[in-house]
């Protein structure tokens, strides 16, 4: 941090989580960061998204086995449902779960169609499964 980071962030403070401005109302962030008249620029919103999916990975990693000997494309549609459903709602889905570490894709992709998330996400979850069916994009 240089000093000049460390200046404003002492005048403006350092919030992790968005707020309210009490003088001007507006949705702030970070330090200082007015969203909604700046908002995000593409960068920073694909640095985010790049760090939630490194989190996905790690979570998926920790709780799951046998994810790292899934191909790429089934990986990425594991990373894709905790994305969405975060890994605690994802850990509930026991039978998709039981099947994918079986190796059995086609009764997985099945096991997640049959839920009410399938309903909510609607062509989502037809893409999501047919990577977890095939195995490619």
């Amino acid at each position: 941090m240089n000093r000049l980071q460390r200046l404003l962030i002492k005048h403006e403070g350092m919030r992790l989580k968005p707020y309210e401005d009490v003088l001007t109302e507006d949705i702030t962030i970070g330090v200082g960061r007015n969203l909604d008249s700046i908002g995000l620029s593409e960068d920073e919103v694909l640095y985010l998204l790049d760090n939630d999916i490194e989190r996905c990975d790690r979570e998926l990693i920790m709780n799951f086995k046998w994810y790292p000997e899934l191909c790429r494309a089934r990986q990425d549609a594991m990373i894709n449902l905790c994305f969405n459903l975060g890994i605690t709602r994802l850990r509930t889905f026991k039978n998709a779960l039981k099947s994918m570490e079986e190796g059995l894709f086609d009764e997985a992709a099945d096991h997640f169609l049959d839920s009410k998330w399938a309903n909510q996400v609607g062509n989502r979850a037809i893409e999501v499964t047919d990577l977890i069916r095939k195995g490619h994009y």
